[in-house]
C-alpha cells in the first residue's frame, strides 16, 4: 500500500504573476475542491499523527496525509474550515521561535505573511489538528554545526510542547535539506517521523525519518491532483 503525503505551504489568495514562490499559494477555493475530491474519491486525509498506524502497518485503509509547512496564519483562516467540513485532519509545522512574527527567513524574496501566535496554535491543536516541528527558525540544517542542528531540533519540539501542551511527534526539514546526521539527531529527539521535500508517495519499511511527500502548487489542476494521488506518477518523477 502506498500512502500520499500532501505538502502545502498558504492556503491564500495567490499574489500577482512574477511573484518569487508564488506557486506554493493555493488559493482557498482549489483547496476546497481537493479536499472535496479526496472525500468523494473516498480517501481520509489525515495527520501525521493520526497516519502513524496506517505507516506501520497496523492498519490499512484509503488515506491520504496532510501536511503545512511553516505554521503561516492563513490556514487557520482557510485551511482549518475546510479539513472540519470533510472530517479530515491536518499537520501543521510550526517554527517554534517565530511563532507570532513573520516568514522573515523569506525576508527580501516574497512579502512576509503572519504566522500564528499562541492563541492561533492553541486553536488548531484544540480543533484536533496536530502540530509537528519545522526547527526553532526555519534554519537551513546543513549551513549549521552539529551543535546548533542539534539544538533546533530538539528545543523547537519543548518549545511547542510548552505551547499547546501536549507530545509532538512529527519533524520536517526546512527547505527539505538535511543528512544521514540530522536523521538521527531528529530520531534522538523524540520524534516518530521527519518528512522531507523529496517526491513520491510512502509505503511499509520506507525510512520514518526521509519521508517522502507531493506537493501541490498553485497551479495543480484536478487531473495532475487525481494523478499524484491515486497513481504513481510522483513516484516515477521521484
Amino acid at each position: 500500500m502506498k500512502i500520499p503525503i500532501l505538502m502545502y505551504h498558504q492556503i491564500d489568495e495567490p499574489p500577482p504573476r512574477g511573484t518569487p514562490l508564488r506557486g506554493l499559494i493555493v488559493a482557498p477555493s482549489s483547496f476546497a475542491w481537493q479536499m472535496r475530491m479526496l472525500r468523494l474519491l473516498g480517501y481520509r486525509g489525515l495527520s501525521m499523527r493520526d497516519l502513524e498506524p496506517y505507516l506501520l502497518g497496523e492498519l490499512t485503509g484509503k488515506v491520504v496525509g496532510i501536511t503545512f509547512d511553516d505554521g503561516f496564519q492563513n490556514n487557520l483562516h482557510h485551511a482549518l474550515p475546510v479539513l472540519q467540513a470533510n472530517g479530515f485532519t491536518a499537520t501543521c509545522y510550526g517554527v517554534s521561535s517565530l511563532v507570532g512574527r513573520s516568514n522573515i527567513w523569506d525576508a527580501g524574496k516574497v512579502a512576509e505573511k503572519p504566522l500564528m501566535t499562541e492563541q492561533d496554535w492553541l486553536a488548531w491543536h484544540g480543533a484536533g489538528m496536530d502540530v509537528g516541528s519545522h526547527t526553532q527558525t526555519h534554519a537551513n540544517l546543513t549551513e549549521l554545526t552539529a551543535e546548533q542542528a542539534q539544538e533546533q531540533i530538539s528545543l523547537s519540539k519543548d518549545q511547542l510542547e510548552q505551547l499547546i501542551d501536549a507530545e509532538v511527534r512529527h519533524f520536517c526539514y526546512p527547505y527539505g535539506w538535511f543528512t544521514p546526521a540530522h536523521q538521527e539527531m531528529v530520531r534522538a529527539a523524540g520524534y516518530i517521523t521527519a518528512t522531507s521535500t523529496r517526491r513520491g508517495r510512502v509505503q511499509l519499511h520506507d525510512d520514518f525519518y526521509a519521508l517522502n511527500r507531493i506537493m501541490v502548487a498553485r497551479a495543480t489542476n484536478p487531473l495532475q491532483f487525481f494523478m499524484k494521488v491515486a497513481t504513481d506518477y510522483e513516484d516515477r518523477r521521484a
